[in-house]
């Protein structure tokens, strides 16, 4: 029974991923949906986490697959995603942690992300994604921690996003995940980022396609874009296919 309804699923996904019509009209929704705010108006468990629902239940699914030792993510806004994040491992239980990285951690929001419930799960790094002290610490942080789980929501500039992938792929081993965020930038008008420094050609998606075309580590996870039709994260799944080399498989 549950290899039959494995096969439904994909069948599904097949069916979807053929669908141009609808995908377009996803396109042409998100669109809409961004211009209204739509992605601000979510919290996790207190703390606004400023993504889709669609997304955050794909990373769910990811996290309870990888079951990661560490979470680190690039970005933390004011900390829902950290919350959503830190909640997750504590359903797995054991000695695991979220790393979140800002240039800027406002004070308020560190005051908030330090008085959640889930802040024991939780450390906290000031400084730029792609300053190497900053990938140092993480490193260290790690340190006998595994697998690792990236998320990178941070500067959307091509040459930001690259540099990140670049730093943090080797902290990913062979089975887990990076998720680019808001890769959708790509696909949007490019008047629709006024006062912004990305832009089509210049976004996370522009980087992703970069990096994996130098790298034999990771490839895109279409499945999960077939199947969520509606993502701000279009091709930002990325899939470590092989271990980084000299590190045990």
């Amino acid at each position: 029974m549950q290899d039959d309804f494995a096969a439904q699923r994909k069948a599904i996904i097949e069916r979807l991923a053929g669908a141009t019509d609808l995908h377009a009209m996803a396109n042409e929704f998100s669109q809409a949906l961004g211009k209204m705010g739509y992605g601000y108006q979510f919290d996790w468990c207190g703390l606004p986490i400023i993504q889709i629902p669609q997304d955050i239940v794909a990373l769910q699914e990811l996290i309870w697959s990888i079951q990661p030792g560490a979470i680190v993510e690039t970005g933390i806004a004011r900390g829902g995603s950290l919350a959503f994040s830190a909640s997750m491992l504590e359903l797995l239980g054991g000695d695991r942690i979220v790393i979140g990285i800002d240039i800027d951690i406002r004070e308020p929001n560190r005051k908030a992300i330090e008085a959640h419930p889930m802040a024991d799960r939780i450390q906290l790094i000031q400084g730029s994604s792609i300053d190497p002290a900053t990938v140092a610490q993480v490193q260290e942080t790690l340190a006998g921690r595994g697998p690792v789980l990236v998320l990178l929501d941070s500067h959307h500039t091509h040459d930001h996003v690259l540099e990140e992938l670049r730093l943090y792929a080797p902290l990913v081993g062979e089975g887990s995940y990076i998720v680019v965020f808001d890769t959708i930038i790509e696909d949007l008008p490019a008047d629709y980022f006024a006062n912004r420094d990305w832009g089509p050609g210049n976004s996370p998606k522009s980087a992703v396609h970069a990096f994996v075309k130098e790298s034999d580590r990771f490839e895109i996870d279409t499945a999960l874009d077939r199947k969520l039709v509606l993502t701000a994260n279009p091709d930002g799944f990325l899939r470590c296919i092989k271990e980084e080399s000299g590190n045990p498989a």
